[in-house]
């Protein structure tokens, strides 16, 4: 039967005993109301908070920058204020994207940083650090695992930014967003025994060309992957409750501080080459296992309580060896008078030493020394070899530009490609903005076997590159592999090194002492928001006055040529014309004689 409406006050026993009243037909349908009801409130609840929420939202904001959330992939941002410019954009793992960060954080204090907790996934630390440099704001970035089985990595897109920095690799991109490596721990390696890790040559700084950088600390141990032209990926190894952590920095440092330069490589000089590894069959290493303090001279894995140390023995050169033991005072200094004495008995002017880059604890999966985390060895060692004097060539670098030492570039093949000709200027370019701008290009030709071995094409092209750069290496003479013509231009080559491009390297030696700046230098350094310049990758600048456009196409006597500085003045050395930077020059000649220099003259 129907309700009867009051225009009074329902009385609650005139409602009860109505409803018991209804049929069952009647009871189902109030039901179904209800629920439909219910669902309607929730769907519009839900809709609600679609529309009302923004699909990013602030978390941290600094004075210059600020960090969002990004609620639909579950992702970072860092933007530029007060216009919000996309700056930087972060992807995360392992924890629920669409999750989002809550209003208010859980860190109880001033503003300065923001925190959140995925209950059992892991903790999210973000917070404004003090400026690295007048000018810059820095954020900390810290991932803390809440279990063992959660596997932190954070990547950083490549979308509209290009990336600088990192590892050096053995076909070298530049920018690194056409690189491709899978996760492996950034450390420095030997590329002529594991052509698919990194290079000797890396720090653990990325620069973007929207003016980001990301910085790891030494001390923390990760894995990078390179992904073409999608991102680069910083993750924590597997089954490692550690957290994963880095800085933020929305505008580039300038680094100051106290750098020393060696002197450039005199011509027709002697040198040596040595290594800390000794065989395990040759009579130094076996005469230091007779006892004594000599016995802790080599690397040793961790004794068990109440036993001595063993050597930790690795393969190098295809022989089984130990290797210099650098964290002991007694070792180093052992090892240092045994090479000064060498040096002193042949008269050589410059000790070359190989070898130093790598982790042998790493390598075989065993605990190091606090001190030999990541790329500790190569730090110590080459802080030591320093004291031998501005002569001395070491095989890698890492946390020590600063020191007055020439690096040893890793070996190219003979051939065009970018593991040949086309990666020389890429690693040039890489190894200067890290810092390593005395640098001992390999050979002329390059010294490892490649397609075109004997090219005297490859060979001329080679050349006229080396010759702008600090030492001239030959491997081959030109002799051997060409015509006449060339060893005369090889002369000239060597003449123009001398008197124009080493007082130009000596006059921007004191810039990069006290300013930090590279000698060589990408199209973008005076170009910076040009985003034509930040993928030029066969041009160099020596300081801002000098641009170098070589070939490195076979067969070609032309290429297009950028020229950076709008608003700038560039003399062509081998024609003397005149043309305005910022611009390009479409299919310019150079033929196998020359090479394009260009010098900035306004």
């Amino acid at each position: 039967m129907p309700l009867s409406r009051h225009t009074g006050q329902i009385p609650e026993s005139t409602w009860t005993l109505s409803f018991r009243e209804m049929t069952e037909p009647w009871k189902g349908a109030v039901g179904c109301l209800g629920v439909a009801v219910f669902f309607a409130m929730t769907i519009g609840i839900i809709s609600w908070q679609a529309l009302e929420q923004p699909p990013e939202e602030w978390v941290l904001r600094g004075r210059d920058a600020g960090m969002l959330w990004e609620r639909g992939r579950g992702a970072l941002l860092l933007r530029a204020l007060p216009a919000g410019r996309p700056v930087l954009a972060i992807a995360v793992g392992s924890v629920p994207a669409t999750e989002p960060p809550p209003p208010r954080d859980r860190c109880w204090h001033d503003g300065g940083q923001f925190c959140y907790s995925w209950e059992e996934d892991a903790e999210l630390r973000l917070s404004l650090e003090p400026p690295a440099a007048p000018g810059t704001e820095c954020y900390g970035v810290r991932w803390s695992p809440l279990r063992p089985d959660v596997t932190l990595k954070d990547c950083f897109s490549m979308a509209n930014v290009s990336w600088y920095g990192g590892p050096s690799i053995r076909a070298q991109r530049w920018p690194l967003n056409g690189a491709e490596s899978p996760a492996q721990p950034l450390v420095s390696g030997d590329l002529s025994t594991n052509p698919d890790g990194f290079g000797p040559v890396l720090e653990r700084y990325f620069l973007g060309s929207t003016g980001v950088t990301v910085t790891v600390a030494p001390d923390v141990s990760l894995l990078l992957s390179l992904e073409s032209q999608q991102q680069f990926c910083l993750e924590m190894p597997a089954g490692r409750e550690e957290p994963l952590q880095y800085q933020l920095c929305d505008l580039v440092p300038s680094e100051r501080g106290k750098r020393q330069a060696p002197a450039l490589v005199e011509p027709l000089e002697l040198s040596i080459t040595l290594s800390p590894y000794a065989s395990v069959t040759s009579v130094l290493f076996l005469r230091s296992l007779q006892g004594g303090e000599a016995a802790g001279y080599w690397l040793s894995r961790q004794p068990r309580p109440g036993s001595s140390s063993i050597p930790l023995l690795t393969t190098w050169k295809g022989q089984l060896c130990a290797r210099l033991n650098v964290t002991s005072e007694a070792a180093l200094g052992w090892y240092l008078a045994r090479a000064r004495r060498l040096q002193q008995v042949l008269g050589a002017t410059y000790v070359a030493f190989e070898g130093v880059e790598g982790n042998s604890f790493l390598e075989q999966d065993v605990p190091a020394p606090a001190e030999l985390v990541g790329d500790g060895y190569t730090e110590v060692l080459a802080a030591a070899l320093a004291t031998l004097g501005n002569g001395t060539i070491i095989s890698a670098g890492t946390r020590s530009s600063h020191l007055p030492l020439f690096v040893q570039m890793s070996p190219l093949r003979s051939d065009w490609s970018h593991a040949g000709l086309k990666g020389l200027i890429p690693s040039v370019l890489h190894y200067s903005l890290l810092g390593y701008n005395f640098l001992v290009p390999d050979a002329v030709g390059g010294s490892m076997a490649g397609a075109t071995p004997g090219d005297p094409e490859l060979f001329v092209r080679w050349l006229q590159i080396v010759t702008f750069l600090p030492v001239m290496a030959f491997g081959t003479p030109p002799w051997l592999c060409c015509d006449a013509w060339v060893v005369n231009l090889t002369r000239q080559c060597i003449q123009r090194h001398r008197d124009f491009v080493v007082p130009l390297l000596l006059k921007y030696t004191e810039e990069w002492q006290n300013l930090g700046y590279p000698i060589f230098r990408p199209a973008w350094w005076l170009s910076p928001t040009d985003p034509v310049a930040f993928t030029i990758e066969d041009e160099f600048l020596i300081g801002d006055e000098v641009l170098v456009a070589p070939i490195t196409e076979k067969g070609q006597t032309w290429r297009d040529i950028y020229l950076p500085g709008e608003g700038h003045l560039w003399l062509d050395t081998n024609t003397a014309r005149v043309f305005d930077g910022g611009t390009t020059l479409r299919n310019y000649s150079a033929s196998l004689a020359e090479v394009p220099v260009f010098v900035k003259t306004s």
